[in-house]
């Protein structure tokens, strides 16, 4: 209770917001039960479940960093630019889930297409409104944190941002997987392809390091030389797992 009264604290928008699209998981999760709905090999209620779950974690993250921050008008501004774009996202991936069609790649109709580049722009403007949070943890110079924490932070706001825009390679080709259609068999729920390259993994992977990094950073390395090679590391993880999906090549191949 004290960390969930903490994060309101700290910034109460997004983590109103993060609980949101936390209930909005869990009401899904239920349906993907109750009301099964196949779509291209797997339940759809798992593509909006996965979704609402990200942004809960992406959202109460910002919110625990944005705590750490000045409170200021840009902000403010910032967290309601990250809830009507991510709360668009998981609202049309969730109806078209509902519906049994597809909300990334469908250009089945000119509004689909519409759609499907408004998912796009929304992805892409939160992308950019988180990374602003991040540029603060280069430019504002009196947060008071350890330096190995405060390099953890700006790494994973660094790979964050690089691996969200990967999204565009996923948009361009309009498709996830490399060397077969999109519905190959996969990984249960995530769905990673078992048997071509997939492009989800490395989009993933990167991402989370805006959590991963700062907890280990926080938690386990307690140094700026590890928590750099630490981000080396992780940076060559996430680019080999991007050259294997564009090789055509499955993470694990069973």
């Amino acid at each position: 209770m004290n960390f969930f009264l903490s994060l309101k604290d700290k910034n109460d928008v997004l983590f109103w917001f993060g609980f949101t699209n936390l209930i909005v998981a869990l009401v899904i999760a239920v349906l993907s039960f109750v009301k099964p709905i196949e779509f291209a090999g797997t339940n759809a209620w798992h593509k909006p479940l996965k979704f609402a779950l990200s942004t809960s974690i992406l959202t109460w993250s910002l919110a625990w960093y944005t705590g750490y921050l000045p409170k200021s008008g840009d902000i403010t501004v910032v967290n309601w630019v990250l809830v009507v774009t991510l709360g668009f996202e998981v609202l049309y991936i969730a109806l078209q889930a509902s519906k049994g069609q597809a909300s990334h790649y469908n250009r089945s109709s000119p509004f689909y297409s519409m759609m499907f580049s408004l998912m796009a722009l929304a992805a892409t403007i939160a992308t950019f409104a988180a990374a602003y949070i991040g540029i603060k943890f280069f430019t504002f110079n009196k947060i008071d944190l350890p330096d190995y924490y405060l390099w953890g932070l700006r790494f994973g706001f660094i790979l964050f941002t690089i691996f969200s825009l990967q999204g565009f390679v996923m948009g361009s080709r309009l498709a996830h997987t490399v060397g077969s259609t999109d519905g190959s068999r996969g990984l249960p729920f995530l769905n990673w392809s078992l048997t071509h390259g997939d492009l989800r993994i490395a989009h993933f992977i990167g991402m989370h390091a805006l959590q991963i990094l700062p907890l280990l950073a926080w938690g386990v390395l307690k140094s700026v030389k590890l928590v750099i090679l630490t981000f080396i590391l992780y940076m060559l993880l996430a680019l080999f797992l991007l050259i294997q999906a564009l090789a055509g090549n499955p993470i694990v191949k069973l």
